[in-house]
């Protein structure tokens, strides 16, 4: 069993639930950017910074069995250190790379949802970065990686709900698409899914996904029932007169019934009773 667990970006939204979640099972080890006085004196995070530091030293250091990339920051950063870690990988025989991807690697169509074999088209610049880091990612044997590609994350923490929240406090506009369909997850179901995806050893390309999807006008309008008695200013934003899609699901590489979710449950997950008071009173 793969004991030794490097987390890039560990301090991040998604990476700080995959350290919560794997923490007690393996030995884990995680990187982070901006100074932290608690993360300094934390013996297992080591700052990093993509822009300034070679990401060798600190595999060097760790010699990390999986190394999980949750980075941010600028692409041709990103995939200089993703190219470092690649060759790294390869070096090793008992070191595999998990990278979360995104639905972005699709924004470039939108007629139909897409699954792991679809072909990758994307329109934005992020979107063409996680593509070029796939394609690399793809020169390993396909035993040493695992690719899997997010759509949008929610859960009680994840940035899209604070700006929901503050948006309802304030009563200020917030964007939605009300021709868009998407399909969405949690950070905590991801956390549950890449600690089944390590403890299985599986390899190739996840959709990491709700089984359905929700048009985004809906999913907010939802949110906002369940989270407060207010409502923001909704400001709809129309790129086409037709229903349009940026959603991924899961066809080939289906994880058990109990590591998948569904909109409902992500929503469930996203307002949770503790949180609610704050916006009610």
């Amino acid at each position: 069993m793969s004991n030794r667990i490097l987390i890039l970006g560990a301090s991040g939204f998604i990476g700080n639930s995959l350290y919560k979640e794997l923490m007690p099972y393996f030995d884990v080890y995680g990187t982070y950017c901006h100074d932290d006085a608690a993360m300094k004196h934390n013996q297992v995070f080591f700052q990093f910074d993509i822009e300034k530091d070679s990401v060798l030293a600190v595999l060097e250091k760790i010699k990390p069995n999986v190394v999980i990339s949750s980075l941010r920051g600028r692409y041709e950063y990103q995939l200089k250190v993703h190219n470092e870690i690649i060759n790294y990988v390869l070096s090793q025989n008992d070191c595999r790379l998990l990278f979360l991807s995104s639905v972005n690697v699709f924004d470039g169509k939108n007629t139909f949802p897409s699954y792991e074999d679809s072909l990758t088209l994307a329109e934005s610049d992020y979107g063409k970065y996680k593509i070029s880091v796939e394609k690399a990612i793809k020169t390993l044997p396909v035993e040493k990686y695992a690719i899997l590609r997010l759509p949008m994350v929610l859960g009680v923490n994840a940035p899209a709900i604070f700006q929901l929240k503050q948006a309802i406090k304030h009563q200020a506009s917030f964007e939605v698409y009300p021709n868009l369909i998407i399909s969405i997850t949690t950070a905590n179901k991801i956390a549950q899914q890449v600690h089944y995806i390590i403890n299985k050893k599986l390899s190739g390309t996840f959709h990491l996904t709700s089984k359905d999807m929700v048009h985004h006008e809906d999913l907010f309008r939802e949110l906002t029932g369940k989270l407060s008695d207010k409502s923001p200013i909704f400001k709809s934003v129309f790129s086409s007169n037709d229903d349009s899609y940026l959603a991924i699901l899961s066809k080939l590489n289906k994880l058990p019934k109990e590591y998948r979710i569904t909109v409902a449950e992500v929503i469930a997950d996203s307002t949770l009773k503790e949180e609610i008071s704050t916006l009610k009173t």
